[in-house]
Formats: C-alpha cells, structure tokens, sequence
C-alpha cells in the first residue's frame, strides 16, 4: 500500500505516524491473505527510517478504505489516571483507531456509528475487526447496503482535537454502497 495523504510528528518520540493505503487490484480473490502493510498505520523514526511499530486495520481490504487520513496526536489519561501518548484515526472503514503512539498498543476501536456493517467489532486482543460475511465483495454475491462505501465514513478532510475538552471534531460521511461482482471475457 502506498504511503500518501497525512502524516504527523511527534517530536519527545522523534517518530513520524502515516497510514498506507488498500491493496490492489480491487477484486479480492485476485489477492489472498492479509495483504500485509497495506492499510496499516506505521509510526517510523525520523532519524533512520526504522519502523517502530507497524498496525493493520483492515487485512486483505475488499472496498478501497485506503487508510491514510489524519493522525491526529493527544496527551490524555486513561482509566487508571495514567498520562498517555495517543494517535487517533477515523478511518475510512468506519472504525476510529486510538494507539499509544509510544509503542502502537491498540486501545480502543470503535464504530464511527452504529450503521458501519462490514465489522461486526473490533477484537481488541489481536486488533483484528471481525467481518461480517453478508457485507463482503466475493464472487458470485451481491452485497446490499454495504456501510461505509467505497468513499468511507471518514474521508480525507481534517480533524482536530481540542485538548481543554478532550474531543475530537470529525467530518463524517453515511453514505452506503451495493457491490455485484461478475466476470469480463
């Protein structure tokens, strides 16, 4: 996957955070497996290059969700009070990442809203979403209402965080797909 759209530093890590974008080509049982480091969020040095952490979102991506939007970088506690280093990512695949940015820990993951389909959740031991197989883009299927689309719930507009709140504005999309696969001679 390719490495365009947005990337963040953060200079007490000396890392540089991006996410990479889906696999090609689209038709999916071109492709099998998880198609490694494509929709993925790297936090690499920025001395050497060497990533220091590596987090697949969306494994063997079926519906283009490139996954290159904001990354977007905050200081906040966590339940037990702890202070944490935090990237957080709406993805375009409906789900908003939290990692320590430190080390790439996923912390949280969840649904933009409760309409996102193509994953039932996310589990948060291995960080893999489970799919939902009636939403999937397999030959000889037709999925209906396929939520998000192909554009994605979260597109490539900017976010931001307002530390004195501690929130987070997004711009959102709820637009849904159909997808008939078939055959060309």
């Amino acid at each position: 996957g390719t490495n365009w759209g947005w990337y963040a530093y953060d200079p007490g890590t000396n890392l540089i955070y991006f996410g990479t974008g889906n696999p090609a080509p689209w038709n999916e049982t071109m492709r099998p497996g998880d198609n490694k480091w494509t929709m993925t969020i790297f936090g690499r040095d920025a001395d050497t290059g060497e990533a220091k952490f590596g987090y697949q979102k969306t494994p063997h991506d079926e519906w283009d969700y490139a996954g290159v939007n904001v990354m977007m970088l905050s200081d906040q506690k966590d339940k037990d009070g702890k202070m944490r280093k935090l990237l957080t990512h709406p993805d375009r695949n409906g789900i908003v990442y939290t990692l320590d940015r430190t080390d790439g820990t996923l912390v949280s993951a969840n649904k933009i809203d409760d309409t996102v389909n193509v994953f039932k959740s996310v589990d948060l031991k291995t960080g893999t979403p489970v799919r939902d197989p009636e939403y999937g883009t397999r030959m000889d299927h037709l999925a209906k209402d396929i939520c998000p689309s192909a554009m994605g719930y979260h597109n490539q507009g900017h976010d931001s965080y307002d530390p004195k709140r501690q929130a987070f504005y997004m711009g959102i999309n709820h637009i849904c797909m159909d997808w008939e696969p078939f055959m060309l001679p």
